[in-house]
């Protein structure tokens, strides 16, 4: 897991708001291949599948399927919970076509996990399919605003409980196709 003070200093505005750079691309691909090697090692002897959560994991489940070079099934599943800036406490999902998932290692790639409460219904869901096993990988995990007690198995950046924009992540939908990963500049 990687974590340091970051550096800040360009710009950007969404909508009414200002962000500045919290993650790079060098620091997102660091940690991504750093990621997919640990996967690949726990999963050599295993075709798992790799559920992507819509719409934030967009990006960083493109570039981890780009890094993980054993074989494997990816699916999606699309799981909402925010409005605007805040979390409504109750999850959407919805399955992207039909999963098999019995007797299957399944992997959830998130974008960011944050209180886990989509994690923890997801979790739930899959339950209902008998899979062998479910894990997680996240780029981005918010250890403090945590509240369930599932592990989160692989995780890229342990960030503070800020709001974060980009690589996925929206500010009222806006914003999901930046490159790097910026932070509301009012929590600087």
């Amino acid at each position: 897991m990687y974590f340091r003070k970051r550096f800040f200093g360009r710009m950007i505005t969404v909508r009414d708001k200002q962000f500045d750079v919290y993650l790079s691309q060098v620091e997102i691909a660091n940690e991504m291949e750093r990621v997919a090697r640990n996967l690949m090692h726990d999963y050599r002897d295993s075709t798992p599948i790799f559920l992507g959560i819509l719409h934030g994991s967009f990006m960083f489940f493109s570039d981890l399927m780009k890094e993980y070079r054993l074989e494997c099934e990816v699916g999606f599943l699309k799981a909402s919970s925010y409005l605007g800036m805040e979390t409504t406490g109750r999850v959407k999902f919805h399955e992207a076509g039909e999963l098999d998932l019995e007797g299957r290692d399944v992997i959830l790639v998130e974008d960011i996990v944050d209180t886990g409460n989509t994690l923890k219904a997801l979790h739930d869901h899959l339950k209902t399919h008998n899979p062998k096993s479910v894990k997680t990988c996240t780029l981005l995990f918010k250890k403090e605003a945590y509240k369930q007690n599932l592990p989160i198995d692989y995780v890229c950046f342990e960030v503070d409980n800020k709001f974060l924009l980009g690589y996925g992540l929206d500010y009222d939908g806006l914003g999901r196709n930046l490159p790097e990963v910026y932070i509301l500049k009012e929590d600087l």
